[in-house]
């Protein structure tokens, strides 16, 4: 799989990240999408595909600079598989060194006990792997995850487990915000992935209508996961 040396990773409850963050005006890149279907009959999987959209942000030279994953939605255990042959088919023909993943969650699933007011609307972030200048640039941007902090979102969470095994670069962007406060935090997030992108973030083009799913609400056996 063709893809820049900088990877937007998003799983399907982050579409308005896909949707919003556009060429900066004044830059001379342009957009390329396409699809991708990967088999997934080695892990005993016939009857589905991990599917997918690409999105790449080319320069005037035909380099690409960024590349956006959009991964559909998948159900445990055709999510880890999915997962694991999509990064395996990114990095296992990349002959130059590994690409920078970045990876914004709009599922703020996260939980604070004890929390503190300056936790409200704060947006964190996790190094996993080497650095890089990009991981740099946005460790400045963003505060550490408070120690009690845990992962409540599968997809999430098995992206991170993976991308620790792999040894990839990677930066986990997560918000914490008030109750009622998705769509700023969303906001907040599209900016720091822009700022550090050479790319911009059309808050009009967020196409934000959040339903809650049973899996919304919590089952309780997942918390003796933590």
């Amino acid at each position: 799989m063709k893809v820049a040396p900088k990877i937007v990773f998003l799983f399907n409850d982050c579409q308005p990240f896909f949707d919003a963050l556009r060429p900066n005006p004044n830059s001379s890149l342009t957009t390329l999408e396409d699809a991708f279907h990967l088999s997934l009959e080695r892990y005993g999987i016939r009857d589905r595909n991990a599917s997918g959209t690409l999105l790449h942000f080319v320069d005037n030279k035909g380099s690409y600079q960024l590349s956006m994953v959009l991964l559909q939605n998948y159900e445990p255990p055709i999510l880890a598989c999915a997962v694991n042959e999509v990064l395996a088919s990114i990095t296992g023909e990349q002959s130059s060194p590994l690409p920078t993943f970045l990876v914004p969650s709009s599922k703020l699933k996260w939980e604070i006990k004890n929390s503190a007011p300056n936790h409200k609307n704060a947006l964190y972030g996790m190094q996993i792997g080497p650095e890089t200048e990009t991981t740099q640039a946005l460790a400045t941007r963003t505060k550490k995850p408070p120690s009690l902090l845990q992962i409540h979102h599968e997809p999430l969470a098995i992206f991170i487990q993976l991308a620790r095994v792999l040894k990839l670069p990677t930066f986990v962007l997560i918000g914490q915000n008030g109750k009622g406060e998705e769509l700023e935090m969303l906001h907040k997030v599209g900016e720091v992935l822009a700022s550090t992108s050479g790319l911009c973030f059309l808050r009009e083009r967020i196409k934000w209508n959040p339903t809650m799913t049973s899996k919304d609400v919590g089952e309780p056996w997942r918390a003796l996961y933590g």
